[in-house]
Protein backbone atom coordinates (compact mmCIF):
# COMPACT_ATOMS: atom_id res chain seq x y z
CA UNK A 1 0.00 0.00 0.00
CA UNK A 2 1.07 3.60 -0.48
CA UNK A 3 2.54 4.89 2.22
CA UNK A 4 0.66 8.06 3.72
CA UNK A 5 2.34 11.65 3.24
CA UNK A 6 1.55 14.30 5.77
CA UNK A 7 1.72 18.11 5.99
CA UNK A 8 2.23 19.82 9.73
CA UNK A 9 1.56 23.29 9.14
CA UNK A 10 2.87 25.09 12.45
CA UNK A 11 4.79 28.01 13.33
CA UNK A 12 6.43 26.06 16.43
CA UNK A 13 9.24 24.05 14.93
CA UNK A 14 9.89 22.03 18.31
CA UNK A 15 6.02 21.23 18.39
CA UNK A 16 6.54 20.19 14.81
CA UNK A 17 9.09 18.10 15.45
CA UNK A 18 7.35 16.59 18.33
CA UNK A 19 4.39 15.24 16.44
CA UNK A 20 7.05 14.55 13.27
CA UNK A 21 8.57 11.82 15.76
CA UNK A 22 5.74 10.70 17.23
CA UNK A 23 4.16 9.77 13.77
CA UNK A 24 7.32 8.12 12.54
CA UNK A 25 7.21 5.82 15.67
CA UNK A 26 3.81 4.38 14.22
CA UNK A 27 4.97 3.91 11.35
CA UNK A 28 4.50 7.33 8.82
CA UNK A 29 7.74 8.51 7.65
CA UNK A 30 6.70 10.28 4.75
CA UNK A 31 5.94 13.91 5.98
CA UNK A 32 6.41 17.46 5.14
CA UNK A 33 6.64 20.56 7.81
CA UNK A 34 5.97 24.48 7.30
CA UNK A 35 6.17 27.59 9.81
CA UNK A 36 3.77 29.71 7.65
CA UNK A 37 0.35 29.88 5.95
CA UNK A 38 1.90 30.29 2.48
CA UNK A 39 4.98 27.72 2.68
CA UNK A 40 2.01 25.42 4.07
CA UNK A 41 0.17 26.06 0.91
CA UNK A 42 3.55 25.81 -1.43
CA UNK A 43 4.27 22.19 0.47
CA UNK A 44 0.39 21.51 -0.18
CA UNK A 45 0.59 21.83 -4.26
CA UNK A 46 4.10 20.00 -4.34
CA UNK A 47 3.72 17.36 -1.90
CA UNK A 48 0.30 16.23 -2.28
CA UNK A 49 -0.15 15.12 1.39
CA UNK A 50 -2.94 12.50 2.42
CA UNK A 51 -3.78 14.64 5.43
CA UNK A 52 -3.00 17.87 6.83
CA UNK A 53 -2.43 19.25 10.63
CA UNK A 54 -2.93 22.91 10.39
CA UNK A 55 -2.10 25.17 13.54
CA UNK A 56 -5.12 27.92 13.59
CA UNK A 57 -2.65 30.53 14.45
CA UNK A 58 0.00 31.26 12.10
CA UNK A 59 2.31 34.29 11.24
CA UNK A 60 0.99 35.04 7.96
CA UNK A 61 -2.77 34.17 8.75
CA UNK A 62 -5.37 31.44 9.86
CA UNK A 63 -4.77 27.97 9.66
CA UNK A 64 -9.01 28.19 8.45
CA UNK A 65 -7.41 30.35 5.38
CA UNK A 66 -5.27 27.67 4.44
CA UNK A 67 -7.97 25.08 5.10
CA UNK A 68 -10.45 27.08 2.69
CA UNK A 69 -7.37 27.02 0.45
CA UNK A 70 -6.81 23.34 0.57
CA UNK A 71 -10.74 22.32 0.22
CA UNK A 72 -10.49 24.31 -3.13
CA UNK A 73 -8.46 21.49 -4.49
CA UNK A 74 -8.64 18.49 -2.18
CA UNK A 75 -10.76 16.36 0.10
CA UNK A 76 -8.29 14.57 2.36
CA UNK A 77 -8.63 15.24 6.42
CA UNK A 78 -7.71 18.32 7.73
CA UNK A 79 -6.89 18.30 11.37
CA UNK A 80 -6.73 21.87 13.43
CA UNK A 81 -4.66 22.59 16.34
CA UNK A 82 -5.27 25.71 18.49
CA UNK A 83 -4.78 26.81 22.12
CA UNK A 84 -8.71 28.00 21.69
CA UNK A 85 -10.97 25.67 23.15
CA UNK A 86 -14.76 27.04 23.16
CA UNK A 87 -17.20 25.04 21.65
CA UNK A 88 -18.03 28.02 19.24
CA UNK A 89 -14.29 27.65 17.72
CA UNK A 90 -14.47 23.88 17.64
CA UNK A 91 -17.65 24.27 15.55
CA UNK A 92 -16.07 27.12 13.07
CA UNK A 93 -13.12 24.40 12.22
CA UNK A 94 -15.77 22.03 11.42
CA UNK A 95 -17.90 24.30 9.63
CA UNK A 96 -15.23 25.71 7.69
CA UNK A 97 -14.20 22.29 6.00
CA UNK A 98 -12.49 20.25 9.16
CA UNK A 99 -12.35 16.60 9.77
CA UNK A 100 -10.86 17.03 13.69
CA UNK A 101 -9.86 19.84 16.34
CA UNK A 102 -7.18 19.27 18.67
CA UNK A 103 -6.66 21.58 21.64
CA UNK A 104 -2.94 22.87 23.00
CA UNK A 105 -1.36 21.45 24.87
CA UNK A 106 -2.14 17.64 23.39
CA UNK A 107 0.25 14.83 23.73
CA UNK A 108 2.22 14.01 20.14
CA UNK A 109 1.23 10.67 20.55
CA UNK A 110 -2.67 11.57 20.84
CA UNK A 111 -2.21 13.55 17.24
CA UNK A 112 -0.36 10.28 16.13
CA UNK A 113 -3.04 8.12 17.04
CA UNK A 114 -5.81 10.62 15.60
CA UNK A 115 -4.18 10.65 12.14
CA UNK A 116 -4.23 6.98 12.19
CA UNK A 117 -7.81 6.95 12.49
CA UNK A 118 -8.16 9.61 9.78
CA UNK A 119 -5.69 6.94 8.03
CA UNK A 120 -7.77 4.36 8.30
CA UNK A 121 -11.04 5.99 7.15
CA UNK A 122 -9.16 6.82 4.23
CA UNK A 123 -8.62 2.38 4.06
CA UNK A 124 -4.73 3.46 3.46
CA UNK A 125 -3.84 1.09 6.41
CA UNK A 126 -6.47 -1.72 6.20
CA UNK A 127 -7.76 -4.14 3.20
CA UNK A 128 -10.66 -2.65 1.35
CA UNK A 129 -13.90 -3.58 1.16
CA UNK A 130 -16.51 -4.31 -1.51
CA UNK A 131 -18.27 -2.08 -3.82
CA UNK A 132 -21.36 -0.92 -2.65
CA UNK A 133 -24.15 0.55 -3.84
CA UNK A 134 -27.71 1.31 -2.38
CA UNK A 135 -30.24 3.53 -4.30
CA UNK A 136 -28.60 6.35 -6.21
CA UNK A 137 -25.45 5.60 -4.41
CA UNK A 138 -22.33 3.95 -5.21
CA UNK A 139 -19.51 3.86 -3.15
CA UNK A 140 -16.43 2.81 -4.04
CA UNK A 141 -14.18 -0.72 -2.54
CA UNK A 142 -11.43 1.54 0.16
CA UNK A 143 -14.38 3.50 1.03
CA UNK A 144 -12.76 7.00 0.08
CA UNK A 145 -15.35 8.08 -2.88
CA UNK A 146 -18.86 8.36 -3.19
CA UNK A 147 -20.70 8.92 -6.53
CA UNK A 148 -24.43 10.23 -6.53
CA UNK A 149 -26.32 9.57 -9.67
CA UNK A 150 -22.97 8.57 -12.06
CA UNK A 151 -21.38 11.91 -10.37
CA UNK A 152 -18.62 11.82 -7.79
CA UNK A 153 -19.41 14.19 -4.59
CA UNK A 154 -16.67 16.00 -3.20
CA UNK A 155 -16.84 15.01 0.24
CA UNK A 156 -14.34 15.46 3.18
CA UNK A 157 -13.54 12.40 4.78
CA UNK A 158 -15.88 12.74 7.48
CA UNK A 159 -18.56 13.04 5.40
CA UNK A 160 -17.35 10.41 3.51
CA UNK A 161 -17.54 8.15 6.78
CA UNK A 162 -20.88 8.98 7.62
CA UNK A 163 -22.29 8.58 4.18
CA UNK A 164 -20.54 5.02 4.39
CA UNK A 165 -22.22 4.19 7.83
CA UNK A 166 -25.42 5.11 6.28
CA UNK A 167 -25.31 2.69 3.03
CA UNK A 168 -24.22 0.05 5.28
CA UNK A 169 -27.29 0.56 6.84
CA UNK A 170 -29.66 1.79 4.55
CA UNK A 171 -33.19 2.47 5.81
CA UNK A 172 -31.77 1.59 9.72
CA UNK A 173 -31.89 4.52 12.41
CA UNK A 174 -28.56 5.14 13.51
CA UNK A 175 -27.83 7.33 16.68
CA UNK A 176 -25.89 10.19 16.88
CA UNK A 177 -23.68 8.28 19.46
CA UNK A 178 -23.18 5.44 16.63
CA UNK A 179 -22.07 7.97 13.89
CA UNK A 180 -19.59 9.03 16.66
CA UNK A 181 -18.12 6.55 17.45
CA UNK A 182 -17.93 4.87 14.49
CA UNK A 183 -16.44 7.98 12.00
CA UNK A 184 -14.24 9.55 14.88
CA UNK A 185 -13.15 6.69 16.35
CA UNK A 186 -13.55 7.94 20.08
CA UNK A 187 -16.02 7.37 23.18
CA UNK A 188 -19.53 10.16 22.05
CA UNK A 189 -19.70 12.24 25.30
CA UNK A 190 -22.70 14.13 23.62
CA UNK A 191 -21.15 15.39 21.40
CA UNK A 192 -24.87 16.25 19.51
CA UNK A 193 -23.30 19.28 17.78
CA UNK A 194 -20.14 17.65 16.01
CA UNK A 195 -22.94 15.67 14.58
CA UNK A 196 -24.65 17.93 13.37
CA UNK A 197 -22.78 19.96 11.64
CA UNK A 198 -21.39 17.33 9.40
CA UNK A 199 -24.83 15.95 8.61
CA UNK A 200 -26.20 19.48 7.54
CA UNK A 201 -22.94 19.89 5.04
CA UNK A 202 -23.21 16.50 3.77
CA UNK A 203 -27.19 17.38 2.87
CA UNK A 204 -25.88 20.58 1.80
CA UNK A 205 -23.76 17.87 -1.20
CA UNK A 206 -26.28 15.43 -1.58
CA UNK A 207 -30.16 17.05 -0.84
CA UNK A 208 -31.87 18.72 -3.88
CA UNK A 209 -33.80 20.96 -0.60
CA UNK A 210 -31.03 20.26 2.31
CA UNK A 211 -34.38 22.04 4.66
CA UNK A 212 -36.26 19.22 3.80
CA UNK A 213 -34.06 15.99 3.14
CA UNK A 214 -35.31 13.31 1.06
CA UNK A 215 -32.72 11.05 2.02
CA UNK A 216 -31.19 11.85 5.55
CA UNK A 217 -34.03 12.07 7.34
CA UNK A 218 -34.52 12.94 11.11
CA UNK A 219 -35.84 10.80 13.36
CA UNK A 220 -36.49 13.06 16.31
CA UNK A 221 -35.17 11.63 19.58
CA UNK A 222 -33.86 8.77 17.87
CA UNK A 223 -31.05 10.17 15.18
CA UNK A 224 -30.81 9.84 11.71
CA UNK A 225 -31.51 7.46 9.10
CA UNK A 226 -31.19 6.72 4.79
CA UNK A 227 -34.17 6.71 2.92
CA UNK A 228 -33.76 4.94 -0.47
Amino acid sequence: MEQPRILIVDDEQDLCTLMQRALEKEGITQIRTAHTLKDGYDVFETFHPHLAILDVMLPDGEGYQLCQQIRAHSNIPILFLSAKSEEVDKLLGLAIGGDDYITKPFSPKEVAFRVKAQLRRLSMMEAPMEETTVGPFLMNEDETEVYMNGERLELTAKEVGLLACFLRNPNRILSKETLFTQVWGESFFGSDNTVMVHIRRLREKIEPNPSAPTYIKTVKGLGYRLTV
